[in-house]
C-alpha cells in the first residue's frame, strides 16, 4: 500500500515539472517568433496533449469498442470547458480572451469544438461524419494561422534563430513527455484505489477515463496559477479541445465501419452543448471569462456529475 501511495505522490510531482518546463519553453518559443503565447500554445501544446485521449482512441478500436474513444472525447471536452478552463478563471481571478480567439475566430472554434456532439446526435457516426470534422478543422487552423500570418513568421527564421527554436521545441517534448509517463502511473494507481475502495466500473469511467487523459491539461492550470501564464495554458485547452474533433474524424475514419451510440450518451450530448454556449455567451462579454462565470461552469459541471450518477445510481451502488 504505502509503495502505490508513493509512485502515486512522484508521478504528481513528475507532472508538475514536466508542466512547468513545457510552459516555459512555449513562453521563450513566442518570444522567439514574435507571436503570441495563445497561438503557440494553441497548436504545440494542444497538440501533445490529446496524446492521452489517442492512446484510449487507439486502443479501443483494437478491441473493437469504438463507443470508448467516442464517449471519452465528448467527455475529454467537457472536462476542459465545465472543469479546466473554470479552474482557470478561478485561479487566475479572470481569462482574456486574446486577439486570436476574438471576432469570427471565437465562433468558429466552438464550432469545430462541438462538432462531435452535432454529428452523434441522430446516434450514429460514419464516414462522412469523420470527413466533415477533419475538413473543418483543417479550415479553423487556417483561419487562425492566418490572422497572425504565424507560417510566414515560421518561413522567416534564420538558421541561428532555427537553433534557439529546436532547443525550445526539445524541452516542450521533454517536458510532455515527463507529463505523459507520470499520467499513465496517475491513471493505473486510480483505478487500483478504485477497485480497492469498491469503487462501480461505472465510476471509474464516469470520473476518470475523461479527467485522466486530460492530467496534463489539470496540472497546468496549477502550474500556470504559480507562473501567471495562464494564456499559455487557455491557449493549450483551446488547441487541446479542438484537436479532439481532428482525432474524433481520425479515429473514426480508421474504424472504417458506422459507429452507433447507445443513449447513455444523451446527458453528456446536452451538456456539452450548453456548457459551450454559455462559454461562447460568457467570452463574448467584454473578451473575459471571469471568476464568477468560472463558479458558473464549473457548478455546471458538478450538475452534470451529479445527474451522470444519480441516472447510473444502480450501477454505482451494486
Amino acid at each position: 500500500m504505502f509503495t502505490h501511495v508513493l509512485i502515486y505522490l512522484m508521478a504528481f510531482v513528475g507532472i508538475w515539472i514536466g508542466s512547468g518546463l513545457a510552459i516555459g519553453s512555449v513562453e521563450r518559443l513566442s518570444r522567439i517568433l514574435r507571436v503570441s503565447s495563445f497561438m503557440v500554445s494553441f497548436i504545440v501544446l494542444g497538440c501533445f496533449t490529446s496524446i492521452g485521449e489517442l492512446s484510449v482512441g487507439v486502443n479501443s478500436i483494437l478491441q473493437n469498442e469504438p463507443e470508448i474513444f467516442v464517449g471519452n472525447l465528448i467527455g475529454a471536452t467537457i472536462v476542459i470547458f465545465m472543469l479546466i478552463i473554470p479552474l482557470l478563471a478561478i485561479t487566475g481571478n479572470k481569462i482574456k480572451i486574446q486577439r486570436e480567439f476574438q471576432g469570427f475566430n471565437l465562433p468558429a472554434s466552438l464550432v469545430v469544438i462541438g462538432l462531435p456532439v452535432v454529428v452523434s446526435m441522430d446516434g450514429v457516426v460514419g464516414k462522412i461524419d469523420a470527413y466533415i470534422t477533419i475538413v473543418l478543422f483543417a479550415i479553423l487552423i487556417l483561419i487562425i494561422q492566418t490572422k497572425r500570418s504565424l507560417l510566414e513568421k515560421i518561413r522567416a527564421i534564420t538558421p541561428r534563430t532555427s537553433i534557439k527554436i529546436s532547443k525550445e521545441l526539445l524541452r516542450i517534448i521533454f517536458g510532455l513527455a515527463i507529463i505523459f509517463i507520470a499520467s499513465r502511473f496517475i491513471v493505473e494507481k486510480t483505478h487500483y484505489f478504485a477497485e480497492l475502495l469498491g469503487l462501480s466500473p461505472f465510476f471509474i469511467s464516469l470520473l476518470l477515463i475523461a479527467i485522466g487523459t486530460n492530467i496534463p491539461e489539470l496540472s497546468i492550470v496549477v502550474r500556470s496559477a504559480f507562473m501567471n501564464s495562464n494564456q499559455v495554458a487557455f491557449g493549450d485547452y483551446v488547441g487541446s479541445a479542438s484537436f479532439n474533433t481532428l482525432l474524433f474524424g481520425v479515429l473514426s475514419l480508421t474504424y472504417n465501419n458506422p459507429i452507433q451510440l447507445t443513449n447513455s450518451y444523451l446527458t453528456s450530448l446536452l451538456f456539452l452543448i450548453l456548457g459551450l454556449s454559455l462559454f461562447f455567451y460568457f467570452a463574448r462579454t467584454k473578451n473575459t471569462i471571469t471568476r464568477m462565470e468560472g463558479l458558473i461552469l464549473l457548478s455546471l459541471y458538478m450538475l452534470f456529475l451529479a445527474l451522470e450518477i444519480y441516472m447510473h445510481k444502480g450501477a454505482l451502488f451494486q
